[in-house]
């Protein structure tokens, strides 16, 4: 088992930034894809970012390319996703999840734990 525990979410106003933290615990972070997935009411969860074990791999959805960035320090057992410029349509809750994979997947069934969500509101 991997628990997941993301902090970091909150209001901030159009163009302004957080950064998203998950922290890991449980069996050993090594070996995991960890993504950013987030869910918009009434919508689908959507793939946002992710990132392999060693880094290697790094993918973003078209819709945050150039504003978010996604980083890990496995020593921590962490992942960020930092969020720039954004916008009121970046409204949704965050999650974590983790992929026993060694490349980035963008499906989020293929993703096996996740965590409990953080919200991240952008006014116009």
């Amino acid at each position: 088992q991997v628990q997941l525990v993301e902090s970091g979410g909150g209001l901030v106003q159009a163009g302004g930034s957080l950064r998203l933290s998950c922290a890991a615990s449980g069996r050993t972070f090594s070996g995991y894809v960890m993504g950013w997935f987030r869910q918009a009411p009434g919508k689908e969860r959507e793939f946002v970012a992710g990132i392999s074990y060693r880094g290697s791999s790094i993918t973003y959805a078209d819709s945050v390319k150039g504003r978010f960035t996604i980083s890990r320090d496995n020593a921590k057992n962490t992942v960020y996703l930092q969020m720039n410029s954004l916008k009121p349509e970046d409204t949704a809750v965050y999650y974590c999840a983790a992929d026993k994979a060694t490349i980035v997947r963008t499906w989020k069934y293929e993703y096996d734990y996740w965590g409990q969500g953080t919200q991240v509101t952008v006014s116009s």
